[in-house]
């Protein structure tokens, strides 16, 4: 193995480096976790999703979830894919996202996380001190390959990326789900039946403007605080 295609080269991008530490490490047919591999490409960020990223290039990787035997932490690489590694291959199954099609989802989804409510920099109500950073998925997340266009994409946190994917975090069941629906107001049992109907959940004015207002600088939501408060005192 060179030493420029060694998974401990941080000058390689994150992707290629877990495809090599899948290649070299893991192999076809073995099983490994996340922590391990987090533990491995050390200095890259979003490693889980990087391995995501290769399963369009026709790396088959499975979690528990799919492959019953696993237990909830391992992972088993079933098939090495494209050689992501040769140049002729970076690009091997990734959807390039522009900057207006990024622009326009954002917008039209608030600057604000569709699947829990999160705007860009607020705080989570369960996680006190971790904020949100505000990323795209796709509405499908478990399409190979989905595109990169408008109608595919939903503006997502991190955190939420990550748990819909199933390689991190751990979601809810049906039960506890369930739960929290019965102890609804009928008011809000009436709402969220609606947007279960649409597969949508509406934004009044005032929570546009605030996935608008929290994707601001600090500086600028302050500015404008003051703003809102001068105004209706006037």
């Amino acid at each position: 193995m060179s030493e420029a295609l060694n998974w401990e080269n941080e000058a390689l991008g994150a992707r290629v480096r877990v495809a090599l530490w899948l290649r070299d490490v893991v192999g076809e047919g073995g099983t490994f976790s996340k922590a391990e591999i987090r533990a491995a490409i050390r200095g890259a960020e979003q490693v889980d999703r990087r391995m995501r990223d290769l399963r369009p290039a026709g790396w088959v990787i499975h979690t528990y979830r799919d492959k019953p035997s696993l237990q909830p932490e391992q992972l088993f690489l079933e098939t090495i894919g494209l050689p992501v590694w040769e140049p002729e291959h970076r690009a091997a199954g990734l959807r390039q996202i522009s900057a207006k099609t990024r622009r326009y989802v954002y917008e039209r989804d608030g600057h604000m996380c569709r699947r829990c409510g999160v705007a860009a920099g607020e705080e989570y109500a369960d996680e006190r001190g971790t904020r949100a950073r505000l990323t795209l998925g796709h509405v499908n997340p478990h399409k190979s390959g989905g595109g990169a266009n408008s109608e595919e994409l939903i503006t997502e946190c991190a955190r939420c990326n990550e748990t819909v994917k199933h390689l991190t975090g751990v979601q809810m069941t049906k039960e506890q789900v369930w739960d929290r629906m019965k102890e609804l107001s009928g008011r809000g049992k009436k709402d969220l039946l609606a947007w279960m109907k649409v597969d949508f959940r509406p934004l009044t004015d005032a929570e546009r403007v605030w996935g608008m207002y929290r994707q601001l600088p600090a500086a600028v939501r302050d500015e404008l605080e003051t703003d809102l408060e001068k105004l209706m005192r006037s």
